[in-house]
């Protein structure tokens, strides 16, 4: 007689979980329908191309220099003209993201610097491209006329991103979408499925067979993963294609972005097992989950920048795992970064994982 095998009981309760997972309507609206619904509609409302940012040039700014000659040509930047009072007018209301100032600084080693001065009415994220676009234009002219040279300028307070890259609002629109299909189809489905298995006693008929419940759990886990991995390709592909969201280096950005996604929809699913122990009937189950995605989906960069926020609220906002998601995301699609890079981010969802499934132990219910 051959021995029972756990393994090959596992990937039939897989199969099988898989299948009615696709069959379930509530599941494909969740995961699939309304993150497309969001990104087709920001999609198209952005489908005029590349985000372009007003800058005027501060009267007192040195323009010989081979900074200025380079950035007065990038499509990104859309300089103001006009007087002293009606630039600062301008930048005071917001309509223009920052006044640039260039000046020499008589150093060989780093003969300019560039200061950037914003209001509170300009939006963040644009003030973060300035920087950007900037660095990007040094770093560039480093590598092609000063390759002796430390750097030809430094910008204060430098922001870290890709040199040159067009900044579109899918890609900032698409990670916190893809966000919103992980959270919620691993709290709100883990817990329906797990809270139905047993009360429709499912988890009981197991028992009389020889799989062991670990094998139980990691089969129906297993079929989850499957399917929210795949409605992650579809959204990314939908993404990409129709709205050239960015994937730096390709199939290599897309793999970082998958293991990324696996990452979350593992805590994600710790946060769906606390749900189905804790809640007493079916009806009690939207209010607990909601408790646990409801604010991340308000408050973790899923709709619009954190930076927003009033100060106070920002920290609370850095704590949840949404926005670490939401980070490495940005970070790994549109500058390039892997998942070593992205490792402080990662880190802290590594340690939500632990803590989450500490108290999922002791919470999740048999029967």
């Amino acid at each position: 007689m051959s021995q029972y095998s756990q393994l090959k009981a596992m990937l039939a309760i897989t199969k099988a979980s898989l299948r009615s997972t696709f069959r379930s309507p509530s599941a494909v609206i969740f995961s699939i329908a309304f993150p497309l619904i969001f990104i087709l509609v920001f999609g198209f409302l952005s489908s005029g191309g590349n985000i372009n940012v007003n800058v005027a040039m501060d009267q007192g700014s040195d323009t010989t220099n081979p900074i200025y000659l380079t950035i007065k040509n990038i499509s990104g930047f859309r300089f103001v003209q006009g007087d002293s009072s009606k630039i600062q007018s301008e930048l005071s209301k917001g309509r223009i993201t920052a006044l640039i100032n260039i000046k020499a600084t008589g150093n060989p080693n780093l003969p300019y610097t560039v200061n950037l001065v914003s209001s509170d009415a300009a939006n963040p994220q644009n003030i973060q491209l300035v920087k950007s676009i900037l660095n990007s234009v040094i770093s560039k002219i480093n590598e092609q006329r000063f390759a002796g040279t430390p750097s030809i300028a430094v910008v204060n307070n430098t922001v870290k991103k890709v040199p040159g890259r067009i900044y579109r609002t899918i890609d900032f629109v698409l990670p916190g979408q893809l966000g919103f299909s992980l959270l919620s189809a691993g709290v709100f489905g883990v817990a329906f499925l797990f809270f139905n298995l047993r009360q429709q006693l499912v988890l009981k008929r197991f028992y009389a067979t020889p799989i062991r419940r670990l094998y139980i759990i990691l089969g129906e886990a297993l079929s989850r993963v499957i399917f929210q991995l795949i409605t992650a390709i579809i959204i990314i592909g939908i993404g990409h294609f129709a709205f050239k969201f960015t994937l730096v280096h390709g199939w290599i950005t897309f793999a970082s972005i998958m293991g990324l996604s696996f990452i979350a929809l593992i805590l994600f699913m710790g946060f769906g097992f606390i749900v189905s122990g804790v809640a007493k009937t079916e009806s009690t189950i939207p209010p607990f989950a909601n408790l646990i995605t409801l604010p991340q989906f308000l408050l973790a960069g899923t709709f619009f920048s954190i930076d927003n926020f009033p100060t106070w609220l920002q920290p609370f906002c850095n704590i949840l795992p949404l926005t670490h998601f939401n980070n490495a995301m940005r970070n790994i699609s549109f500058e390039g970064a892997n998942l070593i890079d992205s490792w402080a981010d990662i880190s802290i969802l590594l340690v939500w994982i632990v803590v989450v499934y500490a108290l999922a132990y002791k919470i999740f219910k048999w029967e």
